[in-house]
């Protein structure tokens, strides 16, 4: 189970996800230090909106761990939860383990039981645990009160989504690491005309940056318009 360092499945969206790629809103700076610290191996679990950084988190600790000579393993519930529970069998052995999306399993008594396993195993072999959820305030309705209690002991984190005042200097900070050219209008177009969201915007990003290498354009206000 230690072999390769890190696991890969279909699921898996990046490999190049790093904190370094991460633009950071002051207040989820505690919470990026703590995650950067591999050196701490406490459980955590960190509950907030939808596309607002989590799986893009796990799994650029899932990288860092990787790049230290760690196993690690990212699992997105959502989509491995057609595979069935046994999927996570013995997954404790890892060094780390992030689970995105704990909501997705509320209700579902075969996988809140196999969690459930999963943190007393892990209590044993010293395997790291990092949970997500979109799920308001962090709370999830489980049916197995003893998998709540379980993870209201790991240490809870809020993440929050970029604020406004900071979304120009996010989208400025991709634009930079992607090698992408962005003018000020265009990025305050953007910002304006699109969804408030860093995710959703990287993924517009991307697109214009496609679109604009296809036609052999810059990117431009009209360039935008036609994508939008």
């Amino acid at each position: 189970m230690n072999s390769p360092k890190q696991l890969t499945f279909p699921w898996n969206k990046s490999f190049h996800s790093s904190f370094e790629g991460f633009y950071i809103d002051p207040k989820n700076k505690q919470l990026i230090s703590i995650l950067e610290n591999i050196s701490i191996n406490e459980n955590m679990y960190i509950y907030g909106l939808k596309n607002s950084g989590k799986t893009y988190l796990l799994q650029s600790l899932c990288n860092k761990y990787s790049k230290n000579n760690k196993s690690s393993l990212f699992l997105p519930l959502m989509d491995v939860i057609k595979y069935g529970v046994e999927i996570i069998d013995s997954i404790e052995n890892m060094d780390l383990v992030c689970i995105d999306g704990l909501e997705a399993v509320s209700q579902n008594k075969e996988w809140e039981i196999g969690l459930f396993n999963l943190i007393n195993n892990a209590q044993q072999t010293g395997c790291r645990l990092v949970f997500t959820s979109s799920s308001e305030e962090g709370a999830i309705n489980f049916s197995l009160a003893d998998l709540d209690s379980r993870i209201r002991k790991f240490q809870s984190h809020e993440i929050f989504p970029i604020s406004d005042d900071h979304l120009l200097k996010a989208l400025k900070k991709i634009t930079n690491l992607r090698s992408i050219s962005l003018g000020e209008k265009e990025a305050q177009y953007l910002i304006t005309y699109t969804k408030r969201n860093i995710a959703d915007l990287t993924i517009i990003l991307e697109s214009l940056d496609q679109l604009s290498m296809e036609n052999k354009r810059r990117i431009t206000i009209p360039l935008i318009k036609e994508l939008l």
